[in-house]
């Protein structure tokens, strides 16, 4: 098998156009960079790793795979503060040559808020497309990185690892260990908003320069321009890999304090730890404060709670607790609920669409719950939303038909 040329990385001088790039060979390149930065990074050679790390950056088929990302997701469409979107193949192959470290300046980002689950508003900070491409850019050259220091329970923002996964382990290690019966269901304050700048610049090895851009870069509400002193913007694509690698460690810390008596499990900012008493839970909290603060962060005392496991905790949407000595798994009532109004908007449209755009709209919106929840979720408690969603529908639509469609996507997954 020949060699790829890593030369071909750095530059192109026979790509004259978006189709012509070959995204199976700029991932092998980019892979192998990526390598490269990890063996330097492990072999503690700083020195190559700063080198390395600069030849992916300005290297042609990174940015180029930066630029695909970026208008390939499902912000694609949502513009920043300069209002532009890139999403003609001629406008992606000239964003390309836009990508350089000299007289690159990060744009504020634009504040928009979601609403949660729970009813509440989450802020966003949108980047243009520019600089979501450009921080696209630098988070491949810190994933490998980011791949050697992450703790092993770390499972959000990771290739190939979920939130379902973080489910799936925390069930074989409350199975496993007989023992755990008291769980720490732990909330960081505020994470993302909090994070220490300082902190971040002295411990996240990439360049300097940049990376003060893409924390102090400030974001805009109603035209007036906000600062931004301390915390990460969610929203911006380096987000996720930064909050791992500043949470990154903990278990390290539990592990060398309290050997293996007690564990811990992290999706992102929301984590469990595990104990064989109440007792124990309660001396690891200072441990958990001490490595938080650090950071810049705290715990919130009041959504910090240490349960049984026989009463249950929830994470993740799931609700898990003991019963028998088997442990049991189910969808938490928020999430149900929070379907069911969705399904509930779908059908409060019917009279605006036709049957068919009807059952593509339910049918997407109750395969997306279904994925998340089969296999893991008892059977029975999946059995018993779908008992809902029909009499919902048999109540007040009539319609028979939607109905037996719904349980015919349900049976799917049976």
């Amino acid at each position: 098998m020949s060699k790829i040329n890593i030369n071909m990385c750095a530059t192109s001088d026979t790509i004259d156009c978006w189709e012509k790039i070959n995204f199976d060979t700029a991932e092998k390149c980019v892979k192998k960079l990526q390598k490269r930065i990890a063996l330097a990074y492990t072999n503690c050679n700083d020195k190559q790793v700063e080198c390395l790390q600069k030849k992916l950056i300005h290297s042609f088929y990174a940015k180029a795979i930066a630029i695909n990302i970026v208008t390939s997701n499902n912000g694609n469409r949502t513009a920043g503060i300069d209002g532009i979107l890139c999403n003609e193949p001629e406008e992606k192959f000239q964003a390309i040559k836009t990508l350089k470290h000299r007289g690159y300046k990060h744009k504020p980002l634009k504040r928009m808020f979601i609403k949660k689950s729970n009813g509440q508003l989450r802020p966003l900070g949108i980047p243009t497309i520019k600089d979501r491409a450009m921080q696209t850019l630098y988070k491949l050259a810190l994933e490998p990185i980011a791949e050697i220091t992450t703790d092993s329970c770390s499972f959000g923002f990771r290739h190939n690892k979920s939130a379902k996964d973080a489910i799936a382990k925390c069930i074989e290690l409350l199975s496993k260990h007989s023992e755990i019966e008291w769980i720490l269901k732990a909330d960081i304050k505020a994470c993302f908003d909090n994070i220490s700048h300082k902190w971040i610049m002295e411990n996240i090895p990439m360049d300097k320069e940049i990376l003060k851009q893409f924390l102090q870069c400030g974001y805009v509400y109603n035209k007036i321009f906000y600062s931004s002193e301390k915390g990460i913007p969610q929203g911006s694509c380096i987000s996720g890999i930064i909050c791992n690698m500043v949470l990154d460690g903990l278990e390290r810390v539990l592990k060398d304090r309290f050997n293996d008596t007690v564990h811990i499990i992290r999706y992102a900012d929301d984590f469990i730890i595990t104990g064989i008493s109440k007792a124990s839970l309660q001396i690891v909290v200072p441990v958990v404060e001490c490595f938080l603060s650090e950071r810049g962060l705290s715990l919130s005392y009041e959504k910090t709670k240490i349960t049984h496991l026989k009463d249950g905790f929830s994470f993740l949407g799931y609700r898990i607790y003991k019963q028998n000595n088997n442990i049991i798994s189910v969808p938490t009532r928020d999430n149900i609920d929070f379907l069911l109004n969705k399904i509930k908007e779908i059908l409060n449209d019917f009279p605006n669409m036709s049957y068919e755009c009807l059952c593509e709209s339910l049918a997407k919106k109750l395969r997306g719950w279904l994925n998340y929840y089969t296999n893991l979720a008892m059977i029975e408690s999946i059995h018993s939303v779908e008992f809902e969603i029909v009499s919902y529908i048999t109540e007040h639509t009539g319609n028979k038909q939607i109905a037996k469609f719904i349980g015919k996507i349900f049976a799917q997954y049976d």
